[in-house]
Order: structure tokens, then C-alpha cells, then sequence
């Protein structure tokens, strides 16, 4: 930036309302007598240097109000600029301009002039006048002493320019060129450019001066404070490290010898089982002998480190008021009546006996029934520490019994290092998805499972770090797993297993209102007065907007209402209330994903309703038969597996066996093609429980009598025609409430598991216990005579059409007989 300090000539003085050219400028303002080159990028600004420069004419020199506007307009640029000449232009390689311009004199724009290439305005010369007197002469000279303090200050300023400024007389171009260096806002300097009295301008130049000088002297003080603080740093590291070096020549003995004798006095308060007393007095001993810089003494002193951190005979004290227990139970978790008890059947024994063994539970259950929360609530009703280790993805043996000490950086195993973490020798540990553990070349987790979950041996595990033995029988071990199929039998040998099956709707839906609901209102800043589920709601997401055993998803869809129901109140109402029905449900959660299995709307030829249970709770199984000309050829589709196609080849030998009671020829098999088929082929099925239900579309295809619309069944048949027990029956009859159906044909033998079906549900359903394929038929079909029906005529499967309705849409969730 460079001044001129020649005058004017009057051919520099355009006569005012001439027009000129107009360059519009970003972050810069060009006072009079300024010297500035410029980078010029926009085409209509470059054909106006290239006019001002062709015909020599004068260009104005005007800021733009917002640097970023790329396009500006005439309300984008202030009114008073700088006229100026072109110096020197440069094109560039890239397409942009290098000019050096010289501002003389300011001036002020009457209006602008439509012009195609560039911006022609037509200007208003301002006049300034200098007035001198003491007063002006007394505030140039304090204008220049500020400017020599500012430019000390302001390294960005070369000195040079405290000469030329002690040179400058005139009050107008002394405070041009103090103004032009100033670190001030754009809009600042703007101010100054149009301010036309040169006194006025000289005393704002001054204020805006000593603001700065005062902002600089901040910054120089925090500058010192901070250098002063680094030079002390850095004594005090050299000094530390001389101080070091010095110990190092005299010898480090006393800092060691005060460590040791610290770890002695701590070996000797610290109450250790026989063994790891003698254990670590015998390391510690080792240790005296070593150098301290070596690096086993390091190795000996974190072993010593780890058995003083381990909690030997420190125990937390049960809490032993059964119903406070049970109370905090019922708090967190809804149902799960077998975990409960046995817990309170541990805390009973426990004030009885005064000690025993910890007990060692495995909960087995589908993702999202509350195992891993349950470990908590246990922890807390018994009053001890809670640790968790997830086992998932698990496959090195040393992960649970940690590593020798004979290799670098080793460890003990997870075990330890929780009950290290628990501070305790008796907490609720919980050892978290224990069917995800793999096996590799570096050995077997689960195997090293056994010893820690056998109440006979835990009292004395061995870790191979600390390879003394610790005590774990006090510690009430929980695992959890989502199936039993891929922990090894030796490992479920030493476990109680309880099964968690899915929660049916009924409790879905108390869990929602008593926990879910309340959680999630809390957790999105609503409170009751703010949102209402219904009822209804509720049970219409469980059954539209969730297919699993659990509750995972039920609390996202929740959540997802009261995330909606939010952003309504803020937007609309603070004071709002939300009462979410069936009407407005869509409206928060969109479209229903899944829908409900429904049973046959009328009695159908080959058509019968069986049940199936699914990890996602039960379901209704429609099977389907049809016969036509052939060879005897039975086929079985639907993706079923090995289990159910043989149910269905023993559900066809019975047929084929009671073919005379049944009123068939005998070899009627030989002329007809019989098709067995389960809709969703799309879904894997298997198990035995179909076996009645195919036995019975099988009689009726054959029989042409229809199968009753209203009655669902399972079980699973013999060659002879016994009916045998199934399981999942809880969720299978759930399935049938749910779709309407009212009469169930269970085993005999099944007849123990109804108590455990809500009792409503029992109420409003008929159950026929059968325990032979002949007594399931007679109440299924449709014929003249019940009684007599198995010892009827011979009939032709082929004397009409049977016709063959499928059972609707296909159902949402994974039907697999059991």
C-alpha cells in the first residue's frame, strides 16, 4: 500500500456530475492519496478498468455492503467512494486482472446510468476544506505521537511509516492515510470515508487509535503471561530432569526401598486367603533382590498390584427383607414369575442357613424379554454389586483365565478383573450371551466356563495369572442366552436353566403401560398432561407395528409416537393434550407393517386350521390338500423340514390304514396324486405338532366332508393313531383367541399346561382333549353322523372336484410347528 505525496493537477479534477466507471470493491475501502493494487475477477469490473484505463478517464472506487455478493446491484454499494486513476494493469494467465490503482479525491454518487458492459454512474466531487487553528494543530500533533505507539504496538505496520506520516500537515490526508492502516471493520472505515470534515474525521481517527492500542497492550500482556508460563514449564522439566540424572548417579535406592516398604505394610493390613499371602510375600521378597529399572521388577510389582486389588474377604451384606426384594422386583420387570421366586427362595434360604453357595442361573429366552435388565434388578434386590461381562464373539480360553505370566503385557482373565471392578467377593455377576462364544486354535471359553460355574470347584478357581486359587462360591452367577442349542451340555449341566418364553399381547401390553410409556414420556420431556395411549392403541401397535417375543421394538414405536407428539407441542401449544387411539394411531406411525393370522371365514373341503409357535410368539398354520389323477404320488411343499414332511408321510400311512373305516378302497391310493401343501412358502416350518392337522385336510379331501371353520388344532400323530403332547401351547392358544377361533383339539396329555394360560382366555375358548386321531375327526369334520362316521361305505376320492381355497393373505411372522 503506498501514498503519493505529489499534488494534484487540476486535469485529476473531473467536474462535478461527470461520468464515470464504477469498480465495486470487497473487503477494502481506497481512501485519497492511497496507492493499492487489486485482484479483478468479474467481467463487467474489468471492462470498466479497461475504460477508465483506454480513454484515461477517472474510475470510482466504491465498497460493497456484503463482501459474498458475487452479482451486486446499485442497493448492494455504498454511496460515497474514492475517484481514482488506473496506474498500471496486468492481465493474467487465469483470466483476471492486477491493477494498480490511486485514489484522489472522494465523491458521492448521484445516480447510476444504464450501461450494458459495466457500471457507469454519474458522481458528485466532494470539496474538503482544512480549517487551521491551536485546537487543530494541538490534535495533529496528539494523531501522530498515538500513530508511533499504535505502530510499536502493531507489528503488521512497518516502521517507515512514522516518517511519512510526522511529514503529512494536512489534517484531510493525515487522517486518510492513518485510516487507511488502521485494523478496524469495513463498515468502520466506510464511516470514516464519509465523514467530510477533516477535523471531525481526525478525532475519530484518534478514538479508533486508542481503542486499538488498548485491544494490542491486552494482547501483549496475555502474549508475556503465556511466554512467562512456557519458560517456567520448561525450567521446572530441566530442572526435574537434572534432579533425576543426580538420583540416578547417588543411586534410586531410597524411592525403591520406601516403595517396597509400602507394599509390605499393605501385604501385611490386607486380609489374603493363606495361599496368596505366602504367594505374595514370596514375589515381594523377589523384588527386594532386583534392580529397579529392570523389567521384570516391573512385572513382579503389577502382580503384587493385582492380588492387593482383589477383594478376598471383603463381602457385601444380603438384604434379607423378602418383600422389600420382591417389591423392587415387581418394580422393574412385569411377569417372569420362575426367576422371581427362585430368587426369594435364595434369600429365604439364606436367613434360614445363614450361608450357603450363590446360586448359578442361566435365563434362556428370545432378544428383548428383559434377561440382561433382570441381572440389575437381582443385584438390587439382594443388596450386593452388579458386574456384567458380555461373552459374544469370545474365542480365546485366556480371555477367561487370563494369561501366564510369562508373556509380555499378560493380564488375568475377564473373571478377575471384574471382581476386581465389583470391590466385592459376592456380587450378582452376569455373564451375558453365553451361546455367542466360538471356538478357535487358542482354545475353548466355554470349557473354561466349566470350572467357574461349578458350585463344587468355583471355591477354588485358579486364574493362570495370579495362579493362586480364589474363592468364587459366593458370587451369584446369571447367564443368558437366546437358545440352549450351542452351549455344551457339560456347561448346561452346571447351570439351573429357567426359560423366559415371549411375552403374549396381555403382557406386552401391561408392560407398555405400567414401564414403556412412562419411560419414554419422561425421556422425550412429556409428561402426562402432554400424551395418553388408549388401550386399544397399544395393543393395535403390538399386533400392526411389532412381530417379536420381546418388547424392543414396542418401546421404538412408543417412542416414536411421543417424538411426534413433542414436536406438536412445541410448535402448536405447550399445554396440549394428546389422547392416542386406533383412530389417530396412522398418523404418528404410518402404515401397519404386519397384520394378524385370521382363521377360515367358512367350513372348506381340504382346508384345516392347525397352530404353530414361533420365537415371535404363536400362530395360526393352514394346510392345504388337494387330490387329483395319478399314480399314488404324495407331495409335500411349503419349505418344510425333515420333521414336519415326516408327520405328513405318518399322517398319510394312517389314512392309507383306516381307509376301510373311513369309507375308501383300499388301494385308493393307487389312482390318485395327493398334494399337501402349507402356505408361506416363503417361511421355514418344521416340527412335529402339525401331524393331526394334515391327518385331518388329508380325511377330508378324501371324504369331500369339509372341515370345521371355527376349530383350530395340534398335536402330533402316531402310525397308530395316538395323539402325543407338544409344547409352546400357551402361545398357540393365545393365537387361536386372537383369531377368533373357538374350539381347540389338544392332546390329553397337554391338559397340564392350560393353568398356565391366562385365565380370561381359558374362559372364552372350548378345548377338546383328545388322545386319538378318530376322536379329533369326528369333531372337526362336518358329517351326518358323528358316531357312526368311521365305519361308513367305501367312497371314490375322484367322484367330484374338490375345491380348494387357500387361506388369504399370508401371514407376517415365521410359522414353525413345535
Amino acid at each position: 500500500m503506498l501514498f503519493r505525496n505529489d499534488k494534484s493537477d487540476k486535469k485529476d479534477n473531473p467536474a462535478s456530475g461527470s461520468r464515470v466507471p464504477l469498480l465495486p470493491l470487497r473487503d477494502i475501502i481506497v481512501f485519497p492519496h492511497m496507492v493499492v493494487p487489486l485482484f479483478v475477477g468479474r467481467q463487467k469490473s474489468i471492462k470498466a478498468l479497461e475504460e477508465a484505463m483506454n480513454k484515461q478517464k477517472f474510475i470510482l472506487l466504491a465498497a460493497q455492503k456484503d463482501a459474498k455478493t458475487n452479482d451486486p446491484g446499485e442497493e448492494d454499494i455504498y454511496r460515497v467512494g474514492t475517484l481514482g486513476t488506473v496506474v498500471q494493469l496486468l492481465r493474467l494467465p487465469d483470466g483476471t486482472v492486477k491493477v494498480l490503482v490511486e485514489g484522489k479525491k472522494r465523491a458521492r454518487i448521484q445516480h447510476y446510468v444504464d450501461h450494458p458492459d459495466y457500471f457507469l454512474v454519474e458522481v458528485e466531487e466532494i470539496e474538503e476544506t482544512s480549517q487551521r487553528g491551536t485546537e487543530v494543530e494541538a490534535l495533529l500533533r496528539s494523531v501522530s505521537s498515538t500513530f508511533e505507539n499504535y505502530v510499536k504496538l502493531n507489528k503488521k505496520i512497518p516502521p517507515e511509516m512514522v516518517m511519512s506520516v510526522a511529514a503529512i500537515d494536512d489534517p484531510a490526508r493525515l487522517s486518510d492515510t492513518i485510516a487507511a492502516h488502521l485494523g478496524v471493520k469495513i463498515e468502520d472505515k466506510q464511516a470514516l470515508l464519509e465523514l467530510f470534515d477533516p477535523t471531525e474525521r481526525l478525532e475519530k481517527v484518534l478514538g479508533h487509535m486508542r481503542s486499538e492500542i488498548e485491544i494490542l497492550e491486552v494482547e501483549k500482556r496475555i502474549r508475556t503471561r503465556v511466554k512467562k508460563q512456557m519458560e517456567k514449564t520448561q525450567k521446572e522439566y530441566y530442572l526435574n530432569e537434572q534432579m533425576r540424572a543426580i538420583q540416578k548417579e547417588l543411586g534410586e535406592k531410597d524411592e525403591f526401598k520406601n516403595e517396597i516398604q509400602e507394599l509390605e505394610e499393605k501385604i501385611k493390613e490386607k486380609k489374603l486367603s493363606a495361599e496368596a499371602r505366602e504367594k505374595a510375600e514370596k514375589e515381594l521378597k523377589k523384588l527386594k533382590m532386583m534392580s529397579p529399572m529392570s523389567a521384570e521388577a516391573t512385572v513382579v510389582r503389577n502382580y503384587i498390584d493385582w492380588i492387593l486389588s482383589l477383594p478376598w474377604h471383603e463381602y457385601t451384606e444380603d438384604k434379607l427383607d423378602i418383600e422389600e426384594a420382591e417389591k423392587i422386583l415387581e418394580e422393574d420387570h412385569y411377569g417372569l414369575e420362575k426367576v422371581k421366586q427362585r430368587i426369594l427362595e435364595y434369600l429365604a434360604v439364606q436367613t434360614l442357613v445363614g450361608q450357603i453357595k450363590g446360586p448359578i442361573l442361566c435365563l434362556v429366552g428370545p432378544p428383548g424379554v428383559g434377561k440382561t435388565s433382570l441381572g440389575r434388578s437381582i443385584a438390587r434386590s439382594t443388596g450386593r454389586k452388579f458386574v456384567r461381562v458380555s461373552l459374544g464373539g469370545v474365542r480365546d480360553e485366556a480371555e477367561i483365565r487370563g494369561h501366564r505370566r510369562t508373556y509380555i503385557g499378560a493380564l488375568p482373565g475377564k473373571i478377575v478383573q471384574s471382581m476386581k471392578k465389583a470391590g466385592s467377593g459376592n456380587p450378582v455377576f452376569l455373564l451375558d450371551e453365553v451361546d455367542k462364544m466360538s471356538t478357535d486354535f487358542r482354545g475353548d471359553p466355554s470349557s473354561a466356563l466349566l470350572e467357574v460355574l461349578d458350585p463344587e470347584q468355583n471355591s477354588t478357581f485358579n486364574d493362570h495369572y495370579l495362579d493362586v486359587d480364589y474363592d468364587l462360591a459366593k458370587v451369584m452367577f446369571i447367564t443368558t442366552a437366546n437358545t440352549l442349542d450351542r452351549i455344551p451340555r457339560p456347561l448346561q449341566d452346571r447351570m439351573e436353566i429357567i426359560r423366559i418364553p415371549g411375552y403374549t399381547e396381555i403382557e406386552k401390553l401391561n408392560i407398555a403401560k405400567k414401564y414403556l410409556v412412562r419411560k419414554q414420556r419422561e425421556a422425550n420431556g412429556l409428561d402426562e398432561n402432554h400424551i395418553e395411549f388408549s388401550d386399544n392403541a397399544l395393543l393395535a401397535i403390538v399386533r400392526h407395528y411389532t412381530k417379536e417375543a420381546g418388547v424392543r421394538n414396542l418401546e421404538r414405536e412408543i417412542a416414536a409416537v411421543c417424538r411426534k407428539v413433542a414436536v406438536e407441542v412445541v410448535k402448536t401449544d405447550r399445554q396440549a393434550h394428546v389422547v392416542v387411539n386406533t383412530k389417530n394411531l396412522r398418523k404418528y406411525l404410518g402404515a401397519p407393517k404386519f397384520r394378524t393370522s385370521k382363521g377360515e371365514e367358512a367350513a372348506e373341503v381340504g382346508v384345516a386350521t392347525g397352530l404353530a409357535w414361533t420365537e415371535l410368539g404363536g400362530e395360526l398354520l393352514g394346510i392345504e390338500v388337494t387330490i387329483m389323477p395319478g399314480k399314488g404320488r404324495l407331495t409335500i411343499t411349503g419349505q418344510l423340514g425333515d420333521v414336519m414332511k415326516e408327520s405328513a408321510q405318518a399322517a398319510m400311512s394312517y389314512v392309507r390304514s383306516r381307509a376301510g373305516e373311513l369309507g375308501l378302497e383300499r388301494d385308493f391310493y393307487q389312482r390318485i396324486d395327493i398334494h399337501i401343501h402349507v402356505p408361506e412358502g416363503g417361511i421355514p416350518k418344521d416340527g412335529p405338532s402339525a401331524g393331526i392337522t394334515m391327518a385331518t385336510a388329508v380325511v377330508s379331501a378324501l371324504t369331500r366332508y369339509p372341515v370345521r371353520h371355527d376349530v383350530a388344532m395340534t398335536g402330533e400323530i402316531t402310525l397308530r393313531g395316538r395323539v402325543l403332547p407338544i409344547g409352546g401351547l400357551k402361545e398357540k392358544v393365545l393365537a387361536a383367541h386372537r383369531a377368533d377361533i373357538k374350539t381347540i383339539l389338544l392332546p390329553i396329555e397337554n391338559e397340564k399346561d392350560i393353568p398356565e394360560i391366562p385365565a380370561a382366555v381359558v374362559k372364552s375358548l372350548h378345548f377338546e382333549l383328545v388322545e386319538h386321531m378318530d376322536q379329533v375327526l369326528r369333531t372337526a369334520l362336518i358329517v351326518p353322523d358323528p358316531e357312526n362316521f368311521l365305519r361308513g361305505e367305501a367312497a371314490d376320492p375322484l367322484a367330484r372336484t374338490v375345491p380348494v381355497i387357500s387361506s388369504g393373505e399370508p401371514i407376517a411372522p415365521p410359522a414353525i410347528a413345535h
